[in-house]
């Protein structure tokens, strides 16, 4: 059976924790002893960052006609040009590891897994097309894809109850993690580059949008700083760009908060592993998240968790992390990061394993596309 995956949407360091998901799960299917055969939707432009997977005589890579960088002509492509490729390269069945899809089946069936709703949830952080474009896809999701895959209990709840889906048509299956704890460059390194010691800053890990709620963090900063608490007075945030960073450099600046908060970029593992173990805490005031996968990088290093008490993080953290009730609360999170509480010896991390999650992939789409 000829499966497709489709991963025109990718765009290398720019679409932040499905990326990381996506080649988790790719790495998964490596190591398995199935004797399949997947093809990976690629384009010109991503071909290359996925040529490794192809090593593997189980996989081919089939390339679109396209760039992900265009992402206008991807979804035109997609919406009409899709089936007919994949037709003609005789396959009928199609893995989208997000939302997106073509308008109408063509003869493929599809199983689409939706990370979160977010453009439903906060459309004010959101222009109208891109708002268009999910709803449309979500609705294509749910009344023509064969199956949807949700990443945690809270993001198949909100799918059901925002758009009745019958719970035989969903199944969560959680995102992959996998941290190597040795890939780590040496404190020094840290020290040398951004003027920290161990134990002696915070760490954030988001892109740089509202909902990310980083801009409570300044202000949380700028507190810690004005009053001389006794708290680390150092800021690191690492992330890919978006359309809040401007504002949030222009916050602290006005906040004279430049020597204490520092927005590192895309970061390599090494140096993200790193960050996580050498941290005081990892802070993760995000509002709205669909799984929250750095907050369970951050514990599988030990490091303690200071979170937003809002949508699924609460249960991808088991509810070992420290919460904050009111995430705007700039002194609540004073409060909790005072004497923050360290259960991370009660984690169950088998939930997230590798193999575990892969397999469920991958025996969800071999029934699904059997039927």
């Amino acid at each position: 059976m000829e499966i497709a995956i489709d991963l025109l949407w990718l765009r290398p360091r720019q679409v932040g924790g499905t990326e990381f998901y996506i080649r988790n799960l790719l790495d998964g299917l490596l190591k398995l002893e199935e004797d399949f055969h997947f093809n990976l939707l690629v384009s010109k432009d991503n071909r290359a960052s996925l040529a490794y997977y192809a090593r593997d005589k189980r996989i081919t890579l089939l390339e679109a006609n396209i760039e992900s960088a265009n992402i206008a002509k991807r979804i035109l492509w997609q919406f009409f040009c899709q089936n007919r490729f994949l037709r003609r390269k005789r396959i009928r069945h199609c893995f989208v590891p997000v939302y997106c899809r073509p308008l109408f089946n063509g003869g493929i069936m599809y199983v689409n897994t939706i990370h979160d709703l977010q453009a439903a949830h906060y459309p004010e952080y959101h222009p109208f097309h891109e708002i268009a474009y999910s709803k449309l896809c979500w609705w294509l999701d749910v009344h023509r894809s064969a199956h949807i895959v949700a990443i945690s209990n809270w993001v198949r709840d909100d799918i059901m109850q925002r758009y009745h889906v019958r719970p035989e048509r969903i199944t969560t299956i959680y995102d992959p993690i996998t941290v190597d704890v040795n890939e780590m460059v040496p404190l020094a390194r840290l020290t040398e580059k951004y003027g920290v010691t161990e134990k002696g800053f915070y760490y954030t890990v988001a892109q740089l949008i509202p909902h990310k709620n980083l801009d409570t963090l300044i202000e949380v900063m700028c507190q810690i700083k004005e009053q001389d608490i006794n708290l680390p007075h150092r800021l690191l945030i690492s992330g890919v760009n978006g359309e809040s960073r401007e504002k949030l450099e222009r916050q602290i600046r006005q906040r004279e908060l430049t020597q204490e908060i520092t927005l590192t970029g895309f970061v390599e593992n090494a140096e993200r592993n790193a960050l996580y173990k050498y941290s005081r805490a990892f802070l993760f005031p995000s509002v709205f998240e669909g799984f929250g996968m750095p907050s369970i990088e951050a514990m599988l290093f030990g490091t303690v968790v200071i979170a937003a008490d809002r949508t699924c993080v609460p249960e991808v953290t088991q509810g070992k992390a420290n919460y904050v009730s009111d995430p705007y609360d700039v002194q609540e999170w004073i409060q909790v990061m005072r004497e923050p509480e360290d259960r991370i010896a009660e984690m169950d991390f088998t939930v997230y394993d590798q193999m575990r999650l892969t397999r469920q992939y991958y025996q969800l789409l071999c029934e699904q596309f059997q039927n």
